[in-house]
């Protein structure tokens, strides 16, 4: 992914791959609908990750992956499955920054 070069991606994913969006509703069937709607997602320069932690057991990965363009900025926590050495399945939630309430302020801090 850290290539941008997201056709060659497709090495590692398996041919039924499928990445579910839980939070829009989506379902991404397949490698080459996955490189043709990352490699045309609207994007301000090349897309840079910061993986912040990665979780594996047996065919389970998890990862949270920050993500920028320079300008955009997210945040990825995806569930993937793997079969043969292959990625078969992705479900992945882009969770949406906010402010927090003020009424918790006595107990918390800022991470930042």
């Amino acid at each position: 992914m850290a290539t941008n070069d997201f056709h060659a991606v497709g090495a590692v994913l398996a041919q039924e791959f499928t990445l579910e969006w839980p939070q829009s509703g989506e379902l991404i069937r397949g490698p080459r609908n996955f490189a043709l709607l990352n490699a045309e997602y609207p994007a301000q320069g090349p897309w840079r990750f910061t993986i912040n932690q990665i979780v594996a057991q047996g065919e389970t990965v998890v990862s949270d992956v920050s993500v920028t363009d320079g300008v955009q900025q997210g945040r990825a926590i995806s569930f993937f499955t793997l079969a043969g050495g292959k990625i078969m399945k992705i479900v992945e939630f882009w969770p949406e920054p906010y402010a927090p309430p003020h009424d918790r302020a006595r107990f918390t801090e800022p991470l930042i």
